[in-house]
């Protein structure tokens, strides 16, 4: 009998599609189970974006490790970010942990493993990050069946001053173009109908291997895969957002009238010291624009609260823009001082409870402000994909304004059955700041 492996994903979709792949390669020769508690290998792919993912990622280390004492687990591994970046405190901390796994080593796990189990020696392998997966890699997506992440490229260039992917990640590398529409192929065949564009900097793709900005042709060739519906674009750098990829967005039935545009700040001279590229003046423009050509667009973005130095009156420069663009969703994150980073070695650091304070009443202007953007949907009908029945008669599904796991679901009476996976239509009936409710039209 195999011994039973579990893999733990912390983190973004990013990290999910390597836990995916890891999972392939562990499946070859051993048997993959969803429970910890029923496994005799358990390995927790780690986040460190931020202070509280950080926090989570080691609190559930040390839950995990628990099972070694009180389950059937033999060997804990930990792997990811948190693990490229303190590979060696985890050792010395943790010493439940048998072996550390960094970015650019996924496709070695099942010999680490192997190695981990047989020498018992604790091991740390986390080299530099130059990891990138193709389609001929083994993956086990754990998403459900009807949508699939798709990795367009790793890493990143960006060096903003609060980041520390560059130094987990490593540099910005594009897939190549027929490796992504091969993959995209194949999932198509297993039922995917969405496929979701993610990157670091997605609107960069192909500017370092082919020379020139790839994403709009990358689209229309996937656009012609029969079976996907639903084209979404994830994390797309405003400054690189090119004309081009609009008239593409415009002319594709497919791609989804939605935009994740993390703008982070929206004072010119925090975004200088945020050393992100592009104004503010710029950004507006661009969004007027899209806006302009995709009237029913729902746009999505992310600010900082309490960046080192931020002023009230850069504050209310966030406030006076998130209330004039009115974004459709809009998340907002309290600074988090990360070591290692240009930001966090500034000594006029806003404290916590003031970062804190300003993110939440942007949150609270950005509520009302989505009730409101969410009315507009009220008496249309959208196209809509079934992802969960409930109970009563009701199912829950996604509209092409909703991206899985972060925006919201529509709500949906129904007086037949329907089927997970498939796209109805769905005449909305009312709407909250993050959720529609509707009835299925016959």
């Amino acid at each position: 009998m195999n011994k039973k492996v579990a893999i733990v994903t912390l983190g973004c979709p990013k990290n999910q599609v390597d836990s995916e792949i890891m999972t392939g390669h562990i499946g070859e020769k051993y048997q993959v189970v969803g429970e910890p508690e029923q496994a005799d290998i358990i390995i927790i792919n780690t986040c460190t974006f931020i202070e509280s993912a950080k926090a989570e990622s080691i609190d559930t280390i040390l839950e995990m490790a628990q099972y070694k004492e009180q389950g059937q687990c033999k060997t804990l591994m930990a792997t990811g970010c948190l693990a490229q970046r303190y590979g060696d405190e985890l050792l010395a901390e943790i010493p439940e942990l048998d072996g550390v796994m960094g970015t650019g080593n996924i496709s070695e796990i099942l010999e680490t493993i192997e190695e981990a189990e047989k020498t018992k020696v604790r091991k740390i392998s986390a080299d530099a990050p130059a990891f990138i997966y193709d389609e001929a890699m083994p993956r086990v997506r754990l998403s459900p069946k009807q949508y699939a992440y798709v990795k367009v490229a790793e890493g990143c260039d960006n060096f903003c001053t609060y980041c520390i992917i560059p130094q987990v990640r490593g540099h910005f590398r594009s897939r190549k173009q027929e490796s992504i529409i091969n993959e995209v192929k194949a999932m198509a065949q297993e039922g995917v109908k969405e496929v979701l564009l993610i990157a670091q900097d997605t609107t960069r793709y192909g500017k370092d291997i082919y020379g020139e900005y790839r994403l709009p042709s990358l689209i229309k060739e996937i656009a012609k895969i029969e079976g996907i519906e639903w084209i979404r674009l994830m994390y797309c750098y405003p400054e690189l957002f090119t004309d081009d990829l609009i008239e593409v967005m415009k002319e594709t039935p497919k791609v989804c009238r939605y935009l994740d545009l993390p703008l982070q700040h929206a004072h010119n001279k925090v975004l200088h010291e945020m050393n992100r590229r592009g104004t503010v003046e710029e950004a507006e423009e661009l969004i007027l624009k899209l806006r302009r050509e995709l009237p029913d667009i729902r746009l999505r973005t992310t600010m900082i609260t309490g960046f080192p130095g931020e002023t009230d009156e850069e504050f209310k420069a966030v406030l006076d823009f998130a209330q004039r663009i009115r974004f459709d969703r809009l998340g907002a994150f309290a600074y988090s001082q990360e070591e290692s980073t240009p930001a966090a070695k500034r000594e006029d650091q806003i404290p916590e409870d003031i970062r804190a304070q300003r993110r939440d009443e942007l949150m609270k202007l950005q509520l009302d402000i989505a009730y409101q953007q969410q009315q507009r949907w009220v008496g249309q009908t959208l196209k809509v994909l079934i992802e969960e029945e409930l109970s009563d008669g009701r199912w829950a599904g996604r509209s092409e304004g909703d991206a899985p796991e972060i925006d919201g679901l529509v709500y949906i009476h129904s007086p037949i059955p329907l089927e997970i996976g498939v796209f109805v239509q769905v005449k909305v009936t009312e709407a909250d700041s993050y959720d529609l409710m509707g009835e299925v039209v016959q």
